[in-house]
């Protein structure tokens, strides 16, 4: 009886968090324009969340503990803790800082935004998340393979969806040209393979603190190079 309370007692804990985690991210839908390149990250994210929300109910994870425990520390990883960064009057960190500078940018389309955020969000705080979920847990990023692929199957589906829904028209076939270009240089694939990489590296690193941070600062610099790129200004 003690082990089956304790385990209901873990599971509403977990609940609470990720509940926490969608009520700050729907709360900020009224606190930017529609069109602020934050809040089209928002939206896409509130979207990703939820449905990893729903697939980790359904039993979709092999190891429902692990993958609540990662999915919230993912989540509040993104735009959350930069937001929160930003309006306390400091900086972002490198990997957020392009989309927080052009949000308001009206060259940038909204499939841009989306993009750099789900980039920032791969290339960087995914990785961080993975070590920041083995210490939580007491495991290794091995133990979490299952769970990170199905998390990147999940944002491989919705990317698609993002994509089709936020690219232009045939009637903005002129505009289009350049987008499609720019967009198709990134591959969600390829950043989620970066980001396995660099969780396992970081976790053997994890007893040479000073190399774990030039290489997390390192991340986070070349993840926001990219961010920059995808920001590029069409018109």
């Amino acid at each position: 009886m003690a082990k089956i309370a304790q385990y209901a007692a873990g599971r509403d804990a977990r609940r609470a968090s990720v509940d926490t985690v969608l009520a700050r991210m729907r709360a900020f839908r009224s606190d930017w324009p529609e069109g602020d390149g934050i809040a089209v990250f928002n939206r896409v994210y509130l979207t990703v969340t939820e449905e990893l929300d729903r697939c980790v109910e359904r039993g979709g994870f092999p190891d429902r503990r692990s993958a609540v425990t990662l999915q919230v520390l993912f989540a509040e990883r993104c735009n959350l803790s930069a937001a929160d960064t930003v309006a306390a009057g400091g900086r972002a960190p490198a990997c957020w800082r392009p989309l927080f500078q052009f949000r308001r940018h009206p060259g940038v389309r909204p499939l841009q935004f989306a993009l750099a955020g789900i980039n920032a969000h791969i290339g960087h705080d995914l990785a961080l998340a993975v070590v920041d979920t083995c210490r939580t847990l007491g495991c290794r990023p091995p133990d979490l393979e299952g769970d990170f692929d199905r998390v990147g199957d999940v944002l491989t589906m919705l990317e698609e969806r993002i994509r089709e829904d936020l690219m232009p028209g045939p009637d903005l076939l002129e505009i289009a040209d350049p987008l499609t270009h720019l967009v198709g240089s990134w591959s969600l694939e390829r950043a989620r393979d970066g980001a396995w990489s660099a969780a396992r590296l970081l976790w053997g690193l994890r007893k040479l603190p000073s190399l774990a941070e030039e290489f997390t600062e390192r991340l986070d610099a070349g993840t926001g190079l990219v961010g920059r790129c995808l920001l590029t200004p069409l018109r």
